[in-house]
């Protein structure tokens, strides 16, 4: 793949991020399924991060596991540390698709919840990918 090509491609994977939030946000903006909310919250984070494992040519697994997949990370990204914990973000991934017996249902302040973990997660990724030379023309 062409140096273009993949600045292409990491560029791809920061849009489905960002549409997955606005996504997230809205649903919780007019008072939608708490669980889309998550869902998409945890997608968008998801997919944050794999940008950034894309930039970096990093191979990884097509798994839902946020912290499992930070930790593919070189140390010094700020994105590997911060938030330190996904582990509630990651369980949206399924929780919110299926109706398992004994899992918590999701509330609205658990979506919004969910939405400001994955606004972090893709604010972070953004800035490191930045600090270490990814200069996309728009990253809002």
């Amino acid at each position: 793949m062409s140096e273009p090509e993949h600045l292409a491609e990491v560029g791809r994977w920061l849009r489905f991020a960002r549409e997955d939030l606005s996504t997230a946000e809205l649903i919780v903006e007019h008072d939608r399924p708490a669980r889309q909310a998550c869902f998409h919250a945890q997608q968008a984070a998801e997919k944050a991060i794999k940008a950034a494992l894309v930039f970096l040519q990093v191979e990884f697994p097509y798994r839902h596991d946020l912290d499992f997949l930070r930790t593919l990370l070189p140390d010094g990204w700020l994105l590997k540390e911060n938030p330190p914990d996904l582990a509630e973000l990651t369980a949206w991934a399924v929780r919110a698709r299926y109706p398992m017996g004994g899992s918590r249902e999701a509330t609205e302040e658990g979506a919004k919840t969910a939405v400001e973990q994955a606004s972090k997660v893709l604010e972070t990724a953004l800035e490191d990918l930045k600090r270490y030379g990814y200069a996309p023309e728009d990253t809002s």
